[in-house]
């Protein structure tokens, strides 16, 4: 009985995940894309993204980490251990995304270490400063945490759409419509040297929603 659940379990995770995957590159391949020219730099950074602009995220990785110009350079995004999780390191696993696993609500510790280590190793952190659960775009310790450690430059990545849906879910979720125009726009770096935990993450939060409103300026 528990190995005929398991194999059904496995059934259903197969078939979400394909079918994420094919509904976020059917809309990526139906609209008008544009990202901006920043670059990202040759060496280790953490870059930010709201978790209501998880849906067509990935896309972003083609353009600012493996694209030749970008020098092949890799980026892990650190993914929650709960089951939507799961779903979401198999799908982004298809654009060449690698996770690391734990949140601020489960596996903080270590998704710290494994943050650091992947640094050391010369590897961007992506980050969802208010996920898994939020408040809706609130900015946990981790993101702080990771940069002054290290001493990290810090980017932000977000993207708007002219057409969506918004998802009545605690993060908003904005997913953008076939045949949409979407915008693609990485930030500036910024860096929180010297700067307390609630300035530090004061800081975060209006970079964010200042990418956020150049993003949607784009032509």
């Amino acid at each position: 009985m528990a190995k005929l659940k398991e194999f059904g379990r496995r059934i259903s995770l197969n078939f979400v995940e394909y079918a994420l995957l094919f509904v976020v590159k059917f809309i990526f391949w139906t609209s008008k894309v544009k990202f901006n020219d920043n670059e990202l730099p040759k060496y280790p950074c953490v870059v930010l993204f709201w978790h209501g602009r998880l849906a067509l995220m990935a896309h972003a990785y083609k353009r600012w980490w493996i694209a030749p110009h970008a020098g092949a350079k890799c980026g892990k995004v650190i993914i929650s251990d709960h089951k939507d999780g799961e779903i979401i390191t198999r799908v982004v696993s298809h654009f060449g995304i690698g996770a690391i696993r734990g949140s601020s609500s489960k596996g903080a510790a270590r998704a710290l270490i494994g943050a650091f280590r992947e640094i050391e190793a010369g590897t961007d952190v992506i980050i969802t400063p208010d996920g898994p659960r939020g408040p809706f775009q609130s900015v946990a310790d981790g993101a702080v945490v990771i940069a002054q450690k290290k001493d990290l430059e810090l980017y932000v990545l977000d993207y708007e759409s002219d057409k969506f849906w918004q998802l009545k879910s605690w993060d908003k979720m904005r997913i953008p419509k076939p045949f949409s125009r979407i915008n693609y726009y990485l930030s500036e770096p910024f860096k929180l040297t010297g700067l307390s935990l609630e300035e530090a993450k004061e800081k975060i939060k209006n970079k964010m929603l200042e990418s956020a409103e150049k993003c949607e300026k784009m032509e």
